[in-house]
């Protein structure tokens, strides 16, 4: 971090589709080797069969998938007196959204269907209805945070 400028956040440009940034930083999130064409077809293929089996728009979908995906509170390590301890931190909301869209992708990756749309239109599907890995590894985050509650005096 630098001690002398306060360091500026660049805006993202919104997507084609729905003019969102959000939407934009998954798609960053996405792509793979600067393809980001391929990345923008995935997405919007995925979010269109979404919106296909729900019945429901969707991009509303992915974003209550999103906010389900959202952890409040992370362990961080923190060493005192010799021993480390993971002390239970809250989040800030631009880590949130990032450690979502990172969660999402990876644990579709890991999915069984045959293509890449497919795999991340089912995780969607799955987190938006509070199912699915991603959801479970936010409930971990959340359970670890919880188990070291007796800790959170540690924190800086």
């Amino acid at each position: 971090m630098p001690r002398r400028k306060k360091i500026i956040k660049k805006e993202r440009t919104p997507d084609q589709r729905y003019g969102q940034s959000l939407v934009t930083q998954f798609i960053n999130g996405l792509m793979g080797r600067g393809k980001k064409s391929v990345a923008e077809q995935l997405f919007y293929g995925a979010v269109d069969s979404v919106g296909e089996k729900t019945g429901q728009t969707g991009i509303e979908v992915f974003q209550k998938a999103l906010n389900n995906i959202k952890p409040m509170l992370e362990v961080r390590s923190r060493r005192v007196g010799g021993a480390n301890y993971q002390v239970p931190v809250e989040v800030r909301p631009a880590r949130r959204t990032a450690l979502a869209i990172r969660w999402l992708i990876s644990y579709a990756r890991t999915r069984p269907e045959h293509t890449m749309a497919e795999k991340l239109a089912a995780e969607i599907i799955a987190a938006s209805r509070n199912e699915g890995a991603a959801v479970k590894k936010k409930e971990d985050t959340h359970k670890m945070a919880e188990a070291n509650k007796a800790f959170a005096h540690f924190r800086w």
